[in-house]
C-alpha cells in the first residue's frame, strides 16, 4: 500500500489528486513540513477501526422518534431529627 504526502497548499491546489491518491493507500497531508492529517477511503477507516461505533452512535434511536418519558413525581418529606 504506497503512501502519498502532500503538502497542505497542494492539497487544497488539487483535492481530487488527493482523493485518487487515496483510492491505492493512506495520503499524508503535511502543515509546514510536519505530518497533520491522513486521507483514506472510508471503506480502509472502517476495516482499520473495526467497524466500532462511538457511545453516541450505539444511543441514537434509528428511527429518530422520541420515547416518551413521563416520570412520576418525586414525593420527598423533610424529616428532622431529634437531636435532645
Amino acid at each position: 500500500m504506497p503512501l502519498t504526502k502532500l503538502s497542505s497548499r497542494d492539497f487544497n491546489q488539487d483535492v481530487g489528486r488527493a482523493k485518487r491518491a487515496a483510492e491505492s493507500g493512506p495520503v499524508v497531508i503535511t502543515d509546514r513540513g510536519k505530518p497533520a492529517y491522513v486521507l483514506m477511503r472510508h471503506a480502509e477507516y472502517e476495516r482499520l477501526t473495526g467497524g466500532r461505533r462511538s457511545l453516541r452512535d450505539l444511543l441514537v434511536m434509528p428511527d429518530g422518534d422520541d420515547i416518551e418519558f413521563d416520570p412520576p413525581k418525586a414525593n420527598i418529606k423533610l424529616k428532622i431529627p431529634d437531636l435532645s
